[in-house]
């Protein structure tokens, strides 16, 4: 497996070894003895999935503590642009964002500790998105962000996309009071 860094420390991108041969391919898409290897101690509770048609946006979330999530992030089928912002409100990179697609085709899986929020906008029709969580939801604990907020100036890379009701109500992050 290649470890890709990313210019915010603890988001990191892993390429999985594929073996490929006539019958299709195979690959691990989780192994905690590898990931504790590079130093990265996650104990999964939750997996979650979901189906979206092209041009779907679903973010940003986060979880505040004590139920702050990490989340192990990967598409099954599809592509996917994902979105990770810095709300570590130490952090040399508060308030930046990374972003990186990920698709069934090329099988990257994106790391996302706790202090981040979270989104993705579907590039595919019958887009598959999985993602392993460190923590169970919980409804009360959960915050957003504007997906469209001018301060975070994040180019999802598609006009006009399908947003929650939920999502259209977000708040800006100048108005973000961090508990990370």
């Amino acid at each position: 497996m290649k470890v890709i860094k990313t210019p915010i420390q603890g988001l990191l991108v892993f390429q999985p070894n594929i073996f490929v041969d006539e019958r299709g391919y195979f690959f691990e898409s989780w192994s905690k003895k590898k990931y504790q290897d590079l130093g990265l101690d996650m104990d999964f509770v939750q997996d979650n999935e979901s189906f979206s048609k092209k041009g779907v946006l679903r973010g940003l979330h986060f979880q505040n503590p004590p139920f702050e999530q990490g989340k192990l992030v990967r598409v099954i089928k599809g592509a996917v642009l994902d979105v990770a912002v810095d709300i570590r409100k130490d952090s040399i990179t508060y308030g930046q964002h990374f972003s990186v697609e990920l698709s069934g085709e090329n099988k990257k899986v994106f790391w996302i500790p706790p202090g981040f929020a979270h989104g993705f906008v579907t590039l595919e029709d019958d887009t598959i998105f999985m993602y392993k969580c460190t923590k169970d939801y919980n409804k009360n604990s959960e915050g957003s962000l504007a997906w469209n907020d001018a301060d975070l100036n994040i180019d999802w890379k598609v006009e006009n996309p399908l947003i929650s009701e939920k999502d259209m109500l977000a708040s800006g992050f100048r108005d973000l009071k961090s508990q990370f």
